[in-house]
């Protein structure tokens, strides 16, 4: 599984507080970012709640064929 942020992002820092592990906020760019290419396992179904409630709809995940 890999997570993309798109630009809709609109820094409201959910998916940060939800999931610290895998995201974090980038100060310069004012939005989310992916601390990893391929979100280790444990962490997945959070990616897919932060996700499904970011009001932006700004995390597209990209599972593995």
């Amino acid at each position: 599984m890999k997570i993309v942020i798109t630009s809709q992002c609109m820094g409201d820092r959910n998916c940060n507080n939800l999931c610290p592990e895998v995201f974090e906020y980038d100060e310069d760019q004012l939005k989310s970012t992916v601390k990893f290419k391929e979100i280790p396992n444990e962490y997945k179904a959070l990616c897919r709640q932060a996700a499904a409630e970011c009001g932006a709809v700004a995390i597209e995940i990209l599972e593995d064929d």
